[in-house]
């Protein structure tokens, strides 16, 4: 009896840690993933207002894709100008909650990614011009 009671509360941590670090690298793929599809789809746009907004749907769309909360999303697209040859990137975090475990219930951790991609430097000027 004095080995369950101190055996049972061990394996309790031990498995709602493992659920908790399971938790934790879903989500750093997710805001990996997302993060990738918005700096992505910025470089390809036909300009940077245009491309601003659809990368701030194509992060969105792949976050929500992997199950994310959209109120604990927050996503960050900078343009840098938009120039041929120039980087464009993608700041992703999200703030995963641990509040339904037990003995885990006050913490919530953040994630976060960031990614870059270069604008292709012989781009075509006529879809801009459209």
């Amino acid at each position: 009896m004095v080995e369950a009671a101190i055996a049972v509360p061990v394996l309790l941590m031990l498995v709602f840690g493992v659920v908790a670090i399971g938790r934790i690298t879903d989500a750093k793929v997710a805001v990996q993933a997302a993060a990738r599809e918005a700096s992505r789809t910025l470089a390809v746009a036909p300009s940077e207002e245009q491309g601003t907004t659809d990368a701030l749907e194509a992060g969105r769309s792949a976050a929500l894709g992997y199950g994310l909360a959209d109120e604990r999303l927050t996503i960050d697209v900078d343009a840098n100008g938009f120039v041929r040859g120039g980087e464009v990137g993608a700041d992703v975090s999200y703030s995963v909650p641990l509040s339904d475990l037990p003995l885990l219930s006050f913490f919530e951790v953040e994630v976060s990614s960031s990614h870059t991609e270069q604008v292709e430097l012989y781009r075509s000027r006529e879809a801009v011009a459209r």
